[in-house]
């Protein structure tokens, strides 16, 4: 399965993500943004205003109320539609069950793993760790019956030892989901408290 181009818009994940939690404004998203460390969003605030725009036009998000924090600008308040959360869950979904050259992906998936149910998540990341062993059988067939010098083939051992490791730890994660020893969520309440204040709190 190929990633879609949505899936790829990283800085609109996290902004559905966020609003998960409960109604913000772009200022407090952009500052958690930052202040969770999500450095697979670039390009702020920019970026994130632009995934704004088109996460209203397609009514995953709307806007919920207009906020002023003492003598600062009035802000723009929004919030997660049914829509929104389900294009969330799927996005996220399709981040981790697909390999792509591009690990930001894959680290943005698992930033936001807790939005789906701990089951989804193994199936996810169990269609993954299936995909990429089926990826280290074809590179060992590669490295087996291509008669070059080793020295030739370096890259595809480095490819084979990269994909191998990421198959092996997702065994780990996919374990640990299935036996329950992964901590999870137990509500939105809780993945709130995790991601901080809402706009009802001034910034400093």
């Amino acid at each position: 399965m190929a990633l879609r181009r949505a899936d790829r818009d990283l800085p609109g994940l996290t902004v559905l993500a966020l609003l998960m939690t409960g109604p913000r404004h772009t200022y407090e998203m952009h500052r958690m943004m930052i202040d969770t460390h999500k450095d697979f969003v670039t390009g702020l605030p920019r970026s994130m205003y632009h995934s704004v725009e088109r996460l209203l036009r397609d009514e995953h998000i709307v806007v919920a109320d207009t906020v002023r924090d003492g003598s600062r600008p009035e802000r723009i308040v929004y919030a997660l539609t049914d829509t929104g959360r389900a294009e969330l869950m799927a996005r996220v979904r399709r981040l981790l069950e697909t390999p792509d050259p591009d690990a930001t992906l894959l680290v943005a998936g698992l930033s936001f793993v807790a939005c789906l149910p701990p089951a989804e998540a193994a199936a996810a990341l169990r269609a993954r760790r299936d995909a990429l062993a089926e990826r280290c059988t074809e590179l060992e067939r590669v490295l087996a019956e291509t008669p070059v010098p080793r020295v030739l083939l370096l890259e595809v051992e480095y490819e084979l030892g990269r994909t191998a490791s990421e198959r092996d730890w997702l065994g780990t994660i996919v374990a640990d989901l299935d036996s329950g020893q992964l901590d999870w969520p137990e509500d939105v309440a809780e993945l709130a408290a995790l991601a901080g204040p809402g706009p009802e709190a001034p910034l400093s």
